[in-house]
């Protein structure tokens, strides 16, 4: 079973990418990141998670592979926003109710991704 699966497949992923985008979007690291209409921003994301946590492929279907790095680099990220964007994760996770340690082993495998993409001290 993967990690897709225990998060409850795409209707989990979904429920944790629209907890978590009013979140961001309040931020204030955070927010002025992001565009008025996150929408396609969700949908993306959506896409990313589903096959970033063993689900199918859906984001390299649409757009090829993920090059997260490479599509974060003209915005700022500190190792602020990072923390910022695991918190704001974090806190998505928990108004969905997610269980404790799944929480934790999600968290875990989203904190090397967030801080990879950190290229402003």
């Amino acid at each position: 079973m993967t990690l897709f699966d225990m998060m409850g497949g795409p209707e989990g992923i979904r429920r944790i990418v629209e907890a978590f985008y009013p979140k961001v979007q309040q931020h204030p690291k955070l927010g002025p990141l992001f565009p008025e209409d996150i929408t396609p921003v969700m949908e993306k994301q959506y896409l990313f998670l589903t096959q970033f946590f063993g689900g199918p492929p859906l984001y390299s279907e649409q757009y090829g592979h993920p090059m997260m790095r490479a599509r974060h680099l003209p915005f700022e990220i500190t190792p602020e926003r990072a923390a910022a964007w695991l918190g704001c994760m974090a806190n998505a996770l928990d108004e969905v109710g997610m269980e404790k340690a799944l929480k934790e082993a999600v968290l875990e495998r989203l904190q090397g991704p967030a801080y990879h993409f950190v290229n402003t001290p």
